[in-house]
C-alpha cells in the first residue's frame, strides 16, 4: 500500500553526533508538535543502530525515519533499521535500481516505507519516475549541509517535481520558519528541517514557529 500524505509534516533530522542529545531535542519538537522524528545519518554513524531503537522506544506516536542513505544491500540496511523499530528508511536515489527494489521489497513485506534521497541527481524529474515506478514511497529533494553554503533550495523545482510525480515529495536543506512555508506552496508534503531546531535556543519554540508558518501556508486542494 502506497503512503498517502495529505497535510504536510514536519520532520525533524537529528543530525547530532550524542544520543542523549537527540533524544532531549526529540522531546522537545514533540512538544511543539513535530509528526517525524529523523534519525540522522551522523547519529546512526556515532550511535549505532540502537539510536533508532531508543527513539522508537520513546516515541510510539510518532514515525521514525532511520536516515540509511543507503548505495548498496538495500534489503540487509533496510531489515537492519526496520527491526529496530524505523517506519521510513532512506536509500540514494543514485544507487542501483537492484539496491532499491531490495529495500523496497523488504519495506513492504514489513510495513514500512522508503524515502528516496536524489542528493546530487542530474535529472530528478526523470529518476524520480523511475524510482516511484520501482516501489519507492517519498521522493526527496535534499540539499546537504555542506552544499547549503553556496546554494538554495529551488522550490521551482519542488514545484515541478510534486506534478511530475504521484508519490509525496520530501524536502531538506536549510529550511526554516520563512522558507519551510515555500516548500508547503510549492507542494512538498514532508518538511525535513534539522539546525533550526537542532540547534535552536529553544527546540520547543522553533518547531512550533515553523509548524505554524505551515499550516498557515498550506490550502486544502
Amino acid at each position: 500500500m502506497r503512503l498517502k500524505i495529505s497535510k504536510p509534516i514536519l520532520q525533524v533530522a537529528l543530525d547530532v553526533l550524542e544520543l542523549d542529545v537527540a533524544v532531549r531535542i526529540a522531546r522537545s519538537a514533540v512538544r511543539g508538535g513535530v509528526d517525524w522524528i529523523e534519525a540522522g545519518t551522523p547519529l546512526i554513524k556515532s550511535e549505532g543502530i540502537k539510536a533508532v531503537r531508543v527513539l522508537s522506544d520513546m516515541f510510539r506516536d510518532h514515525y521514525v525515519v532511520a536516515d540509511m542513505k543507503t548505495m548498496d544491500t538495500g534489503a540487509l540496511e533496510a531489515e537492519l533499521a526496520i527491526k529496530n523499530g524505523a517506519r521510513v528508511v532512506t536509500v540514494m536515489g543514485l544507487a542501483p535500481d537492484e539496491t532499491i527494489l531490495g529495500m523496497v521489497e523488504k519495506a513492504k513485506s514489513s510495513g514500512a516505507y522508503v524515502m528516496a534521497d536524489l542528493m546530487n541527481v542530474e535529472d530528478i524529474i526523470r529518476r524520480s519516475r523511475e524510482l516511484e515506478d520501482l516501489g519507492v514511497d517519498i521522493v526527496c529533494i535534499h540539499l546537504g549541509i555542506d552544499q547549503q553554503r553556496k546554494m538554495k533550495i529551488d522550490f521551482n523545482t519542488v514545484k515541478e517535481l510534486s506534478e511530475s510525480v504521484n508519490i509525496p515529495v520530501a524536502v531538506a536543506g536549510g529550511l526554516n520558519k520563512s522558507t519551510a512555508p515555500l516548500a508547503v506552496k510549492a507542494g512538498a508534503r514532508v518538511i525535513i528541517v534539522g539546525g533550526s531546531i537542532t540547534k535552536a535556543p529553544d527546540p520547543e519554540a522553533a518547531t512550533r514557529e515553523i509548524k505554524i508558518s505551515m499550516d498557515e501556508a498550506y490550502e486544502e486542494p
